[in-house]
């Protein structure tokens, strides 16, 4: 005895594709910026300094005096003098009225002139003039204050989007074969 014998084919689908690819393009512009920066203000206070040089002492040894010290001084030397003079006046009149009754009135006479106009011994020395320290110099120094006050930056930033282009891909197709199932029964 034959069975029935039973055949079975299938076909797959059968496809022409045209694939076109998707294009995409991005950019990024650069950010627009604007930046300043602002001078610090800067302030400077100063002081001045003072420099004393007195050199008055230094004038009077060289004998650069003032017209008032001038006279002071003049005066001071006459009056020294004068009295010197009276002094060694009442002195010589003394030596004159204790030799009188002496019988030695022509020899006190001559010991008196000796005494005023004999050789006299001038003192001589080195005299450094002005003298030491005589120029008497001060300083006040003088200050300086620097305030700084920075100033902030500006800073002013535009961001610009990314430019963005997409093409989207495409896809067509076209069946050329369907799919299928043959079934044959064979006897």
């Amino acid at each position: 005895m034959k069975f029935p014998q039973i055949q079975i084919r299938t076909y797959d689908i059968i496809l022409d594709l045209q694939i076109h690819d998707s294009v995409q393009t991005i950019r990024q512009p650069k950010a627009t910026q604007h930046i300043e920066q602002p001078a610090a203000i800067l302030e400077i206070n100063t002081t001045r300094g003072q420099l004393i040089i007195d050199s008055s002492q230094a004038r009077r040894d060289i004998g650069m005096i003032g017209p008032l010290e001038s006279v002071e001084n003049y005066a001071k030397e006459g009056k020294k003098a004068v009295l010197e003079g009276i002094a060694r006046r009442a002195r010589e009149g003394r030596q004159m009225m204790m030799n009188a009754g002496k019988d030695l009135g022509r020899q006190t006479i001559q010991n008196i002139a000796k005494q005023n106009h004999g050789p006299k011994r001038v003192p001589f020395n080195v005299k450094f003039v002005p003298s030491v320290g005589s120029v008497k110099i001060d300083y006040i120094p003088g200050e300086t204050e620097i305030n700084i006050t920075p100033q902030k930056p500006k800073i002013d930033v535009q961001v610009n989007k990314p430019i963005h282009e997409y093409t989207p891909g495409k896809v067509t197709g076209e069946v050329l074969q369907y799919p299928r199932v043959e079934i044959d029964v064979i006897l």
